[in-house]
């Protein structure tokens, strides 16, 4: 029987490429565009997949676009749009899709991906609100993983994608207004240089998140490109001499006695 996916934000980007491969492999796709001047996903996905299809076995949180710019460039309004796109039209998405999942749907279950960035896991220069935004999706996901019942059957994948040769830095990109104080930058100039030689080729990262979406126990975590598998690396050796050199300081301020639980 062929597989049901929802996926946002199939209009440029992996969501075309991941919506085609989803399709060649004979699957069904619901597909939603993000339009800009809405920011609010509510009763445009699941709910809707769901009285068309009579069920629904992926939803892929994959709407969002890119805030350039040193943070004192970007405007409260940038800001604020920034993050009701990235991070709440998917808290929208999501919660819509675990009622239609567990509640209106025989058997059970399905999967969730939510696709952030190498950006969810480090701060990257002139990213800071995009970083902020798909940390916040980090975060959010797995403290839902430890909420939900096994028995549900619903998983949760966060997909984190490198650099890829993607319209992500031309349609789906917004350059904040350069900054006096920040003459020594320029997001616009860095961002352009760096459109479509990445190394990362989008139909092959959209066959990587079709194979995740049909493993029988999917990961938490994974990233997606050469590039961000390098960088995650770092960071977690990074973290580990960091934590371990400032352990002893870490470790002194439990009551005297107290063992402390993990």
């Amino acid at each position: 029987m062929p597989r049901v996916f929802l996926i946002t934000g199939t209009s440029t980007a992996f969501g075309h490429d991941y919506a085609q491969e989803v399709l060649d492999r004979g699957d069904i796709v619901a597909a939603t565009a993000r339009d800009p001047s809405q920011l609010s996903f509510t009763n445009t996905g699941p709910e809707t997949t769901l009285k068309k299809f009579g069920r629904i076995d992926v939803v892929v949180n994959n709407a969002g676009y890119g805030l350039s710019g040193c943070f004192e460039e970007c405007i409260d309004e940038e800001i604020r749009r920034q993050t009701d796109i990235n991070f709440f039209g998917l808290l929208d998405v999501t919660g819509e899709a675990l009622e239609t999942m567990r509640d209106k749907q025989r058997p059970q279950g399905g999967l969730i991906q939510q696709i952030t960035s190498i950006g969810g896991q480090r701060g990257v220069p002139f990213f800071n609100i995009y970083c902020a935004s798909k940390w916040a999706v980090e975060g959010f996901t797995e403290a839902l993983s430890h909420e939900l019942k096994p028995g549900w059957g619903i998983k949760l994948t966060l997909i984190e994608p490198g650099g890829f040769r993607t319209d992500w830095a031309g349609r789906s990109m917004t350059f904040a207004k350069s900054h006096p104080a920040y003459d020594h930058l320029n997001a616009e100039i860095h961002m352009t240089a760096r459109h479509s030689t990445q190394a990362g080729d989008p139909k092959k990262g959209a066959k990587a998140m079709y194979e995740l979406a049909v493993m029988p126990s999917p990961p938490l975590r994974v990233v997606v490109g050469i590039d961000a598998y390098k960088a995650v690396m770092n960071k977690q050796e990074q973290y580990e001499q960091n934590y371990t050199k400032y352990a002893a300081l870490s470790n002194s301020t439990d009551v005297d006695g107290c063992v402390a639980s993990q």
